[in-house]
């Protein structure tokens, strides 16, 4: 899978450990189904680490 594709039209949200206390800033996406993308909020330009759905959760 092209990750460049897979995020094009990502719907980030802001993960439910972040703040805006300067916590914990990540945002993630569900892609290709079983993925979930991972981003710096306050550095969305920064790059992303994709994982399996299930290591999300965990």
């Amino acid at each position: 899978m092209n990750g460049n594709a897979a995020l094009t039209g990502a719907d980030w949200f802001t993960s439910s450990y972040s703040n805006d206390q300067g916590g914990e800033c990540v945002e993630g996406a569900r892609v290709g189904g079983m993925l979930m993308a991972v981003r710096d909020s306050k550095n969305r330009e920064g790059g992303v680490s994709i994982f399996l759905g299930a290591s999300w959760v965990a």
